[in-house]
């Protein structure tokens, strides 16, 4: 068994955003040398998740849209009201959006490719930038 743990660096441009990472984590995988087995892709971030979902900007934005009614950026958070003399910590709703989506998924590897769907994307979901964020990819296998 052989283990690889790469990161890369996201630079997001805006308070909610949803960028693909797929291309990336594909690089890391075929940099591994690693076959068979299973990747896993972490953000270890509070205010920011992984997800797999379809390549659709248009969808992305529906989720956001979506996320936005869901937690609010705006809503009437003790968190928030806690830091209020930190504008950098007005993001309560990106905590509890984190909780519903998680940090991390992980995805069987077949051949030196992930055995993602037709239309499946790797999604680094920005809640709270815009910011540099990193990720880290951990691929396990033979």
């Amino acid at each position: 068994m052989r283990y690889c743990l790469s990161e890369f660096s996201i630079q997001s441009k805006r308070r909610l955003e949803i960028i693909n990472v797929t291309g990336k984590v594909s690089g890391v995988i075929e940099r591994s040398g690693i076959k068979n087995g299973f990747v896993n892709i972490w953000v270890p971030h509070t205010t920011a998740s992984i997800a797999v979902n379809e390549h659709d900007p248009d969808l992305w934005e529906d989720i956001l849209s979506v996320m936005e009614k869901i937690a609010p950026v705006k809503g009437d958070y003790r968190h928030n009201a806690k830091y209020g003399w930190m504008p950098s910590e007005q993001n309560a709703h990106a905590h509890i959006l984190n909780c519903l989506i998680k940090p991390c998924v992980t995805i069987p590897i077949s051949d030196g490719r992930m055995l993602l769907g037709t239309w499946q994307s790797i999604l680094f979901i920005e809640m709270d930038g815009p910011q540099t964020r990193s990720v880290q990819v951990h691929v396990i296998g033979e």
